[in-house]
């Protein structure tokens, strides 16, 4: 008969932690939209056997082949209050391994830092949320309350077969839960000589547009004013070129009056936003000055074109696609200006659209966070910001839920973490993937 090992004898998850994001690393989870790619079943697989073996009950769910998403429900001390979804996604962009170091996929730990594609975005927080669920489990320890636990299909693609599809075709995984923590928020940045930790309030809107001309098709050689391909690169150039106005929602601005506090910068409201002064109090930013910058207004940046099949024919019609972002409230009013500065002969045809979120930096929820980041690292700053890019909160908001970004992370001040988002040589250190651990246990012993 073999002796049961002693909670002392467990690992715990700061020892389990970088070893569970290697293996991570190492599956290719690769999405290159409109369901191409390797798909994320083996990671589902891997996820679903590391919450098993601590005695939950994963449920995998296959939007298409290959396409799989796992739901586990971890009973809080407390079931009559609202259940909170802690949720990651196991996709990852593609990664050209000829720009890299390092095999982007073997998940390599060089000098304290661990390498590969995905341990920014996001299997550094799969890892921590697998370390902390499996060392609470063992220890016999529940949450707060009621935890999902979601690990999802497709988020690089706007979650259409992930996030998304469980939430339209299997919304009862979120009974009960009004509120979730995922990406891209909780980790810190150095301003004015002292850490702060940036939590994800607000994420921009999403449309992914097509933009669409049609004229005569004809001769290369002759003269002809309904050109598709000349309507379009005109319409191309409005909208590429175009300044939009700063626009500040209460995220940004407390944001910006927190970076104020903390290295003496002005910043006045009064008579609108200062671009000189918002300009300034992002750069003190730093490396996150990548995000914040873009969400003190709309982004519309083209990113294709397609015309033509031979140099001297005139196509008849000529198309270009465009990712647009918008300041939360905002969205409605920009579609407007989009509309203009598309002309009367280019027409707007949705590829994928989502919602813009923001909530208050208030609230049992919030508090917890804090207070979970100030007892490892007392006298932090923490401020709120906004997204300029978005995460599965926007599906989970469909049914109502309020998401946060809080991935916490203590990181080296000259770390471009911000950079490294979907960028060549993606890592992070393993200290701070340990730190995230002690900071997940608390929070969902008290949130």
């Amino acid at each position: 008969m073999t002796a049961t090992r002693s909670v002392e004898n467990q690992p715990t998850a700061e020892d389990e932690v970088v070893g569970i994001c290697q293996d991570l690393l190492r599956i290719d989870t690769s999405n290159y939209g409109e369901n191409r790619g390797p798909g994320e079943r083996k990671a589902a697989e891997l996820v679903a056997g590391l919450l098993a073996d601590v005695g939950l009950e994963p449920a995998l769910y296959e939007s298409a082949p290959g396409r799989t998403s796992v739901v586990a429900r971890f009973a809080g001390e407390d079931p009559s209050r609202p259940a909170l979804v802690l949720h990651g996604h196991t996709d990852v962009v593609p990664a050209a391994a000829a720009d890299w170091s390092v095999d982007p996929f073997a998940g390599e730990e060089i000098d304290g830092l661990l390498w590969g594609r995905g341990a920014v975005d996001m299997k550094d927080m799969d890892a921590m949320i697998l370390a902390v669920v499996r060392q609470m489990a063992r220890e016999g320890r529940r949450p707060a309350r009621d935890v999902v636990i979601g690990m999802f299909a497709d988020e690089e693609a706007g979650g259409v077969l992930g996030a998304r599809w469980l939430v339209d075709h299997h919304p009862e995984v979120f009974e009960g839960a009004t509120e979730a923590i995922s990406e891209v928020g909780g980790f810190s940045v150095d301003v004015g000589g002292r850490r702060a930790y940036l939590v994800q309030t607000a994420e921009k809107g999403l449309a992914w547009l097509r933009l669409v001309a049609d004229g005569r098709a004809g001769h290369g050689s002759q003269v002809n004013h309904e050109n598709a391909v000349t309507e379009l690169a005109a319409a191309v150039a409005r909208i590429g070129k175009h300044a939009w106005p700063y626009t500040l929602t209460p995220t940004v601005e407390r944001l910006l009056q927190g970076v104020a506090d903390l290295t003496g910068l002005p910043f006045d409201r009064e008579g609108g936003a200062d671009p000189d002064q918002v300009d300034a109090l992002v750069a003190a930013l730093g490396p996150a000055a990548k995000f914040v910058g873009a969400t003190v207004r709309h982004t519309t940046n083209p990113t294709q074109l397609d015309a033509g099949y031979k140099a001297n024919v005139i196509p008849g019609t000529a198309s270009a696609t465009l990712d647009m972002r918008t300041v939360p409230g905002h969205d409605a009013e920009a579609m407007g200006v989009l509309r203009e500065l598309a002309g009367p002969h280019v027409r707007i045809e949705p590829i994928h659209t989502d919602r813009s979120l923001e909530v208050p930096f208030t609230g049992g929820l919030v508090d917890a966070m804090v207070d979970s980041l100030h007892a490892e690292d007392p006298g932090a700053a923490v401020l709120p910001y906004t997204l300029s890019g978005g995460t599965d909160n926007k599906s989970l908001a469909r049914l109502g839920i309020t998401g946060y970004g809080f991935a916490p992370l203590r990181l080296p001040g000259d770390l471009d973490f911000a950079g490294m988002f979907h960028g060549v040589d993606e890592r992070v250190p393993t200290d701070a993937l340990r730190f995230g651990t002690r900071v997940l246990d608390r929070l969902l012993a008290t949130c």
